[in-house]
Parts: C-alpha cells; sequence; structure tokens
C-alpha cells in the first residue's frame, strides 16, 4: 500500500498531467509544461538540502499546481498585478496542496506546514522556504533565463536577475554559477553581479 507521500505525490503529478500546455525537453521528448517544470523543481532540491524533510519535497513538486487555470492575463498589467496573481496562485496551490495531503492521511498540521512553505511565508527566516525560493530561481536560470532574456530589454533583465539573485541562498549562488550559459546570457549575469 503506498505511503501518505507517495499517494499526495502521484496526486500532484496526476494534477500536474492535466496541464495542456506541452513542452519539448532536451531529448525531444514532451511533457505537460507543469509536470516538466515540477520535476525541475525536484531535480534542484538534492543538491541543495541533504535529505530533504518529506514535507518541502511535497512543496517543492507542488509550487506551480495547476498554475494555467489562472492565467496571467486574468489580472491587470504591471507589477502589482502579477504580484496579485502569483499570490493567488500560491495560495490556491498551498491549498489544494494541504487538501491532497489531509486526503492521504497526512495531519491538519503537516498540511498547513507544507502549504505554508508553497506560499513562501518566512522566505530569509525559513530553511524550508529558502530551499523552495533556492529550487524555483535555479529551474528559472537553467531552464527559462535564456528565452526569457530574448523579449525583455536588456536593463530590465538585469535588474530580473539582481532580483533573483537576491532571493537566493548563497549555496544556490554556487550551483548558479556552475549553469552552462550562452555568451549572452554569462555576460547578463556578469553585468548584474557587477553591478549587485
Amino acid at each position: 500500500m503506498p505511503t501518505a507521500f507517495e499517494q499526495t505525490l502521484t496526486a500532484i503529478d496526476a494534477l500536474h498531467a492535466q496541464d495542456p500546455r506541452q513542452t519539448t525537453l532536451v531529448d525531444d521528448t514532451t511533457l505537460p509544461q507543469e509536470l516538466a517544470y515540477a520535476q525541475r523543481m525536484s531535480h534542484w532540491l538534492d543538491p541543495l538540502q541533504n535529505n530533504p524533510n518529506e514535507l518541502l519535497r511535497l512543496a517543492v513538486r507542488a509550487q506551480h499546481l495547476q498554475r494555467w487555470l489562472v492565467p496571467r492575463s486574468d489580472y491587470p498589467e504591471g507589477r502589482i498585478g502579477y504580484l496579485s496573481w502569483r499570490r493567488d496562485q500560491s495560495e490556491r496551490a498551498g491549498n489544494t496542496t494541504a487538501q491532497l495531503m489531509r486526503d492521504a492521511g497526512y495531519s491538519v498540521a503537516d498540511a498547513e506546514r507544507t502549504a505554508t512553505i508553497i506560499r513562501k511565508k518566512g522566505l530569509g527566516r525559513d530553511a524550508d522556504v529558502q530551499a523552495l525560493e533556492d529550487c524555483a530561481c535555479l529551474v528559472f536560470l537553467e531552464n527559462y533565463f535564456a528565452d526569457f532574456s530574448r523579449k525583455i530589454d536588456q536593463q530590465h533583465m538585469v535588474r530580473i536577475v539582481q532580483k533573483t539573485w537576491g532571493k537566493m541562498s548563497p549555496q544556490a549562488h554556487t550551483l548558479a554559477l556552475a549553469l552552462p550559459m550562452n555568451e549572452p546570457c554569462a555576460a547578463l549575469v556578469k553585468e548584474a553581479l557587477g553591478d549587485a
């Protein structure tokens, strides 16, 4: 019989798999976009934390849970609209994950703890929240930074890199600096860190 952890992880991935958007991986296979994102998040957790606890593993896996259901375009343009969208998404993902956990037999306290990590409550003070943020920053830099940087002007990208860097732990900085990057991305990072 599956454990509560296995049952919850399976339920999270089943919801990720419903994402109608597809992404192509480096081996030319395709996956639902949010399932690929979730797997990338989980991939970064072990290099960041030695033997992470299962609540953190679930939070990292569920951070973008069903994000496609509420598109960014449903919110006003600009920073306030973006921050409202992101807050509402993390609240919804936290609530959904907590319900999946309770359904699998986790305590209310464990389910709420996981939701708190997903909502990033205590960033900079809570090691688990920091680990989730580090995973998200590393996934961005490894998988989305190059495409994103082609759509945004250089000075705006420099500020984005600086903000991303400011949210990361020293350990995540070391991992990020070891990522392979094309020349334009490497130049952006160098400029951002030189100005930081």
